[in-house]
C-alpha cells in the first residue's frame, strides 16, 4: 500500500470539502489514488467534487477586448494580487488583449511576438519590461479569440477580473440589437453557472460512464434493487447533463426555461435561425496549484 501523507490529505480535503479521516481513509482505501479517492467519497455521499477540480491559486487577471465581429479574452498572472491592483499591469493586460484582437495569432508564442500596442515592443518585450518595473513574475498564461461572419460576439468580466467569458452566436440577423443583448446575457450566465460543455455530444464517454458507475452504486447502497436502477439512471444522467452542458442548464436569468430553448426562442422572433455556436470561460488560476513553500501567498495571507 503507498504510504499516506499528511499532505496527501489536505489535498484530498481541499478537492472534496470531506473530513480528514474520511479523506485518510478514502486514499488508503484506493492505494492513494486521488481521482479514484475522490470518486469513493462520493459514492459514499461524503464529497459533492464533481464540480470543484481544485482551488484556485494564481493571482492576476481576465480581461477581454473587442466586441461584435471579434472578440477576446485573455488571462495574465502575477505573484501576488497586490500587483493585480497595479496601474501598470492592468493596462499590460488590456493591451495583450487588444493586441490578440487586432494580430489574431495561433498560440502563445504567436502572441508574445507581435506588436504591443503603443509601445513599438513586441508583447514578449513588454512583458519583460513590466516584470522589470513591477518587480514581480509577470506572464501571459492563455487566450480566447472568436471571430464571427454572421452573427455577435460579446464578451463579460466579473468580480474584477475573476472570470472572464466570450460567447458567439450565429445568425443573419446579427446586426439586430437583440442578438447581441442575449450574447451579454448568455456570457453572465456562463460566468455564474460554469458549464463544462456546450452539449451532450461533447461530453467523453468515458466522463459519462464514470459518473453513471458513481451513480450505481450510490443507487444500490440505498437499497435499490437492481432491476429499477438503470430506469433511475437515466433520469439523472439527464439531470448531470442539465448540469454541465451550456444548451441543456437552467437559464439564470429565468430558470423555468433552458438556455437552448431561450436561443430558438430569439430565432423564432427574429424570423431567422439563430445557434449559440462555441463560447470559452476563463477562471483566474484555474488549474494551478500552488505550493506549500509559495512565499507570495503567505506575505499576502499575513497582511489581508
Amino acid at each position: 500500500m503507498a504510504q499516506i501523507t499528511a499532505s496527501m490529505v489536505s489535498e484530498l480535503r481541499a478537492k472534496t470539502g470531506a473530513g480528514m479521516m474520511d479523506c485518510k481513509k478514502a486514499l488508503g482505501e484506493t492505494s492513494g489514488d486521488m481521482e479514484a479517492a475522490v470518486d469513493y467519497l462520493r459514492k459514499k455521499g461524503l464529497s459533492a467534487a464533481a464540480k470543484k477540480a481544485g482551488r484556485v491559486a494564481a493571482e492576476g487577471m481576465v480581461v477581454a477586448a473587442g466586441e461584435g465581429a471579434v472578440g477576446t479574452i485573455v488571462e495574465v498572472n502575477a505573484e501576488t494580487d497586490f500587483v493585480a491592483k497595479n496601474a501598470g499591469f492592468q493596462a499590460f493586460s488590456a493591451g495583450v488583449a487588444e493586441a490578440v484582437a487586432a494580430a489574431n495569432p495561433q498560440d502563445l508564442e504567436a502572441l508574445l511576438a507581435v506588436p504591443f500596442p503603443g509601445t513599438g515592443r513586441t508583447v514578449a518585450e513588454e512583458q519583460n519590461h513590466q516584470v522589470a518595473t513591477i518587480g514581480e513574475n509577470i506572464n501571459v498564461r492563455r487566450f480566447a479569440r472568436f471571430e464571427t461572419a454572421a452573427g455577435v460576439v460579446a464578451s463579460y468580466v466579473h468580480a474584477g477580473g475573476k472570470i472572464g467569458v466570450l460567447i458567439e452566436l450565429s445568425t443573419e440577423k446579427g446586426d439586430d440589437e437583440r442578438v447581441a443583448t442575449l450574447a451579454r446575457q448568455l456570457a453572465m450566465h456562463v460566468a455564474a453557472a460554469s458549464p463544462q460543455y456546450l452539449d451532450r455530444q461533447e461530453v467523453p464517454a468515458e466522463v459519462v460512464d464514470r459518473e453513471k458507475d458513481i451513480m450505481r452504486v450510490k443507487a444500490r447502497e440505498s437499497g435499490k434493487p437492481d432491476n429499477i436502477i438503470e430506469k433511475i439512471l437515466d433520469g439523472q444522467i439527464n439531470k448531470f447533463f442539465g448540469e454541465i452542458c451550456l444548451l441543456e442548464q437552467a437559464y439564470v436569468i429565468d430558470p423555468d426555461q433552458k438556455i437552448n430553448k431561450v436561443v430558438d426562442a430569439l430565432g423564432k422572433e427574429l424570423g431567422a435561425a439563430v445557434k449559440l455556436t462555441r463560447y470559452a470561460r476563463f477562471q483566474l488560476g484555474e488549474g494551478i496549484e500552488k505550493r506549500e513553500d509559495d512565499f507570495a501567498s503567505e506575505v499576502a495571507s499575513l497582511v489581508k
